[in-house]
C-alpha cells in the first residue's frame, strides 16, 4: 500500500526510517510544515518526498495514496479524518484523538483491519493495556487497573505535552475497552533526570477472591513475548508480583493485586534508546499498518 506520514517531528520521522524497510508498505512522502524541519530534511536525502503543506497535501494528493499515518497531534487529527475517509484513505492515527476503534497491536490487531480510521491510543496504552488484558484473561473478573507511565522530558515533545489530557483519558479507556477492567485510571509522568531515563511502566491491577495466581504470571509473560515480537527493547524490569491486602478499588476492597514493573528500551532508528515511550508508538503502527496491507491483498484475492 502507498503511504504517507504526516508529521514530521520525532515520530513521524522514526517511523519513516521503520517503513523504509517494510516489504509490504511503500512511503511516498513525509509531510510536515516546517520547511526547515530535520524530518523533512532527512527525507529528501533519503528520496523520500519531504512537501510542507501539511494534510491538505495529501488530500490533493489523494489519488497517489492509499494509508496515512498521522503523528501530528489529537487537535489535528480531530480536523481531517473525515476528509481523509471521503478521500478513501486509510488513518493510522498515533494521535490520542480517539475518532475511530482504538487498537493495541498485541491484544485486538485482527478486530479492525477494514476500519477507515484506527487509533493507536497512547504510548502508555500499547506498553501497558498488554498487561492488563494479560491479567484479564486469567481471572474471571477484573475490578480495577491502574497504570503510571514515567517518561524522559527529553522524549516529550510539544505534541505529547499538548495532549496530556487526552492521554490520561484515552489511555484509562483502553484499560477498560481493551484491556477488560471494570474501572481504571492512567497516569503519565515527565521525568526530567539526566541522563534521560528508559520508558518505564507499572500496572496495578485487582484480583478478586479466588483468583488463580500461578495463572496470571504464566499470562504476564506470555504477553510481554507476543509484545517483544514487534518491540525487542520491551520487557519486564523483575519478576511479577502478588500483593496480599487489602486494597481499596471503586467497587470495594480486593484480597489481592497484581504488580508489574516494564522498561521500554527504544530500537534506536531515530530516536535515542531512551526515547521508548515514541518508539512503542512507531513500532506497534507498524505493525498495524502491515496487517492492514496484508488484509487488502487477501481480499483482493478473494
Amino acid at each position: 500500500m502507498r503511504c504517507a506520514i504526516i508529521g514530521s517531528g520525532n515520530i513521524g520521522t522514526d517511523l519513516m526510517i521503520k517503513m523504509l524497510r517494510s516489504e509490504v508498505l511503500e512511503l511516498v512522502a513525509l509531510v510536515g510544515i516546517d520547511p526547515q524541519s530535520d524530518g523533512l530534511a532527512r527525507a529528501r536525502s533519503l528520496g523520500v518526498q519531504g512537501p510542507h503543506e501539511g494534510p491538505q497535501w495529501v488530500l490533493d494528493h489523494a489519488s497517489e495514496i492509499d494509508m496515512i499515518f498521522d503523528a501530528t497531534s489529537a487537535y489535528v487529527h480531530v480536523r481531517h479524518y473525515k476528509q481523509y475517509a471521503e478521500a478513501g484513505i486509510v488513518a493510522v492515527d498515533l494521535t490520542p484523538a480517539a475518532r475511530g476503534p482504538k487498537v493495541i497491536a498485541a491484544v485486538n490487531l485482527e478486530e479492525h483491519l477494514n476500519s477507515p480510521n484506527i487509533n493507536m491510543v497512547t504510548c502508555g496504552g500499547q506498553a501497558t493495556t498488554p498487561m492488563v488484558y494479560a491479567v484479564r484473561r486469567a481471572i474471571e473478573t477484573l475490578p480495577y487497573a491502574e497504570m503510571v507511565s514515567t517518561i524522559a522530558s527529553k522524549s516529550a515533545g510539544p505534541g505529547t505535552r499538548q495532549n496530556i489530557d487526552e492521554f490520561t483519558k484515552t489511555t484509562s479507556q483502553a484499560l477498560r475497552e481493551i484491556g477488560g477492567a471494570e474501572t481504571s485510571k492512567a497516569i503519565i509522568v515527565l521525568n526530567p533526570a539526566e541522563p534521560p531515563i528508559m520508558m518505564r511502566n507499572t500496572v496495578f491491577a485487582a484480583l478478586p477472591e479466588g483468583s488463580d495466581h500461578s495463572a496470571v504470571i504464566e499470562s504476564i509473560y506470555a504477553m510481554e513475548k507476543t509484545v517483544q515480537s514487534y518491540v525487542p527493547g520491551y520487557h519486564l524490569k523483575n519478576r511479577p508480583v502478588i500483593e496480599a491486602g487489602p486494597f481499596k478499588t471503586p467497587g470495594g476492597d480486593v484480597p489481592h493485586r497484581a504488580v508489574v514493573l516494564l522498561e521500554v528500551e527504544g530500537a534506536g532508528d531515530y530516536l535515542p534508546a531512551y526515547a521508548g515511550n515514541l518508539d512503542i508508538m512507531t513500532a506497534a503502527a507498524m505493525k498495524v499498518g502491515e496487517a492492514v496491507a496484508a488484509s487488502r491483498v487477501s481480499e483482493a484475492r478473494l
